[in-house]
């Protein structure tokens, strides 16, 4: 009997990481994306030295790790430069999530913040998107230490979160406190572990 496998996504600062820690503590396997990413971009892969290549030694750090917040206003200012970054690291990233899946014995939760945008969702038997305002993401990323420009740049390079629900199987959406999204996680996982 094949696994569940469940595609975990939303909005930047929506709280993925969140769910998929709730969930982890009901048993579920998690694979996170960005996890994957920045292992990817590790000093001395091919991923790291395609992006030097790409972006220039101004964008490491004097310990030689990409400086991820210099890249960051360079790709989220700059689409092409965006589209660029995103076709070193995308394909690495997805050989090992799916490599991560094949290998997963209990329910799967791979994170995957641009699910949609990368066209993942057949590859999972539920998408759950985790939604909140955008008044609220800007307000996270703000607390995070981005201006407010920078930000908004990061929230507009996503698809939009109406978007991503709409597509999505399931919504959570983290508006309110911990208390009500843990509520709304738990129902949810039960939910689908009924099916």
């Amino acid at each position: 009997m094949r696994l569940t496998r469940i595609g975990l996504t939303g909005g930047i600062a929506a709280g993925k990481s969140t769910v998929a820690e709730m969930w982890r503590a009901r048993g579920a396997t998690v694979i996170d994306s960005d996890v994957l990413a920045h292992r990817a971009q590790a000093p001395g892969t091919a991923t790291y030295q395609k992006i030097v290549a790409t972006f220039g030694p101004a964008i490491l750090n004097p310990d030689a790790t990409l400086n991820r917040r210099q890249l960051g206003e360079i790709v989220f200012a700059d689409a092409a430069r965006r589209q660029a970054l995103n076709a070193i690291v995308h394909p690495v990233v997805r050989a090992e999530w799916q490599q991560a899946l094949a290998a997963a014995t209990t329910t799967t939760v791979a994170v995957i913040p641009l699910l949609f945008e990368v066209g993942a969702e057949k590859e999972f038997d539920w998408v759950v998107v985790v939604g909140c305002s955008a008044a609220t993401q800007l307000a996270r990323l703000v607390a995070k230490g981005l201006t407010a420009a920078q930000a908004q740049a990061r929230v507009q390079a996503q698809l939009p979160v109406p978007t991503k629900m709409d597509r999505g199987d399931f919504v959570i959406w983290n508006d309110g406190s911990l208390a009500v999204l843990q509520q709304q996680a738990e129902m949810l996982w039960t939910k689908i572990k009924e099916r």
